[in-house]
Parts: structure tokens; C-alpha cells; sequence
């Protein structure tokens, strides 16, 4: 298992991948048209271009040999909430359902971690919903601990899976 690096002149695929890994996973989670808007909102490809340009967001292709079967996008740059602090984010972290539960995420995970470190990063933060047990408990088993409530502010994302939880994973 390993991670590739994505460029401006992966877009494509990146697109291709991060839609296709997000709706086989959480379509259900979207009333209404939410999904369509989300999955412009987030992998449209102005969006994503803006990202790859962008020296402080990094997206990686998670990969089984050569096949990709997920992708990670990391944010090096604090957030206004921990600005005191040099930290990042895993902003998002998804695999394909067949690949989930067989340790790819957790794999991706330790070498994300072990790069952030390496980058001289104190504080690696995420984002979780707060129903979802087995996410909550993979994060725990890489050493991410409770630090907050917040709440997800998405249009057409069902109510009842807004409440969030901000987990932190001190890496020096």
C-alpha cells in the first residue's frame, strides 16, 4: 500500500476518485439534491484546481499496487481555532467500500502522520461525526483523542448527522 502524491496534472483522475469514494460511501447521508451540490461544491474542478495550487493543501491518492483505492486531503495551514498552534488537518479521508476495514486507511493514516511529523507539525486535528463509532474508534487506535463538539453547517446534510467531534493527535 502506498500514497502518490496529486498534481495539477492528475485533476482528472483526482475528480474521478474523490466523487466516486465519496458517493459510494455517503450518498446517503444528503436530503434533497445536497450530494450534486456537495460533490461540486467540494470536487468541482475549479475547486480542485484551486486546491492543488495551493502550498498548504495536499491531496494523495491511496494506492494498492497500482490500483488507486481512496485518496486523503491534508491542510498544513492552522485554522483560525488553533492559529497558536503549527498544526494540520485531515480534512478527508475516504476509500473505496470494498477497501475499507481490511487496514488501508489505517496504513495511509500512519504514514500521513509520520510525514506531518517530519514536517515539523505539532498538532494533527480532524473532524468526525459524532454517531460514527467506527471512524471514531479507528481514530482513537492512531492516537487521536476528544478535544470539542462542533457542528457540520451544510445545507441538505441530514440533521441528525451534523454534530461533530474534533479529535487531536499531539505528533512531537
Amino acid at each position: 500500500m502506498g500514497l502518490e502524491k496529486a498534481t495539477i496534472h492528475h485533476l482528472s483522475e483526482l475528480q474521478n476518485v474523490c466523487i466516486d469514494a465519496y458517493s459510494q460511501t455517503y450518498a446517503d447521508h444528503w436530503t434533497h439534491n445536497g450530494l450534486a451540490l456537495y460533490l461540486e461544491q467540494e470536487f468541482g474542478t475549479n475547486r480542485l484546481k484551486s486546491d492543488l495550487n495551493d502550498a498548504n493543501c495536499h491531496y494523495f491518492f491511496i494506492k494498492k499496487d497500482a490500483e488507486t483505492i481512496g485518496f486523503i486531503k491534508i491542510n498544513t495551514k492552522s485554522s483560525l481555532e488553533f492559529s497558536e498552534l503549527d498544526n494540520c488537518e485531515l480534512d478527508k479521508i475516504y476509500l473505496f467500500p470494498k477497501y475499507s476495514g481490511l487496514g488501508f486507511g489505517k496504513t495511509a493514516m500512519t504514514k500521513i502522520i509520520k510525514l506531518m511529523q517530519e514536517k515539523g507539525k505539532t498538532i494533527f486535528f480532524l473532524c468526525v461525526i459524532d454517531s460514527n463509532k467506527n471512524a471514531i474508534a479507528f481514530y482513537e487506535r492512531l492516537g487521536f483523542e476528544y478535544h470539542s463538539k462542533t457542528i457540520l453547517d451544510i445545507l441538505y446534510f441530514k440533521e441528525d448527522l451534523k454534530g461533530m467531534n474534533r479529535m487531536c493527535l499531539k505528533l512531537s
